[in-house]
């Protein structure tokens, strides 16, 4: 579903939508987008990038973390007007063709089961992994200490880490 007929469903008058300039996933985009609108609500509504999750919608989660100009952030947080003239990267970006090898460590390693908290896990991951290729267990936990996971314990996520620095650090694979 477009922006406009989104706008026209919720009855916005035109003449109330701002204009943001914004670019996602490698495309630079101008959207015109209720003032109350969130990150969240453009990716998911707007844009049907659905691998960034809804949860908590009070920033706790992190189930909607993505990249704004490199940093992570709970998309859930963030009003429409703040992205513009930003770059946004999502879990959609993150893999080309093939699973990227941070989230085939994931599979390998059981670091997820219902698989809702894996977007902002991998988000979040990547982020500190394009910072720091070989981080200490404790900056990993540090790191993901906005991401909730209620099903693996997290020992899953943090065995994926070790699995993806050990082919990273071979020469296997690259972010």
């Amino acid at each position: 579903m477009e922006t406009n007929e989104i706008n026209e469903m919720i009855k916005i008058p035109k003449q109330n939508l701002i204009d943001i300039t914004v670019t996602i996933n490698g495309e630079v985009m101008q959207l015109k987008v209720p003032p109350a609108y969130r990150l969240i609500d453009i990716l998911r509504n707007d844009l049907i990038l659905t691998g960034t999750k809804v949860s908590c919608e009070i920033g706790r989660c992190g189930a909607c973390s993505v990249l704004l100009n490199g940093n992570v952030v709970t998309s859930c947080l963030v009003m429409a007007y703040q992205v513009n003239n930003t770059t946004i990267e999502t879990i959609e970006n993150v893999a080309s063709e093939q699973l990227h090898p941070l989230q085939v460590a994931f599979l390998e390693e059981g670091a997820l089961q219902c698989g809702y908290c894996t977007p902002g896990m991998v988000i979040s991951l990547k982020s500190l992994l394009d910072l720091n290729r070989n981080p200490t267990e404790d900056e990993v936990k540090d790191h993901l200490s906005g991401n909730l996971c209620r099903c693996t314990g997290y020992n899953g996520i943090l065995r994926a880490v070790e699995v993806y620095k050990e082919q990273c650090c071979a020469g296997k694979s690259s972010l």
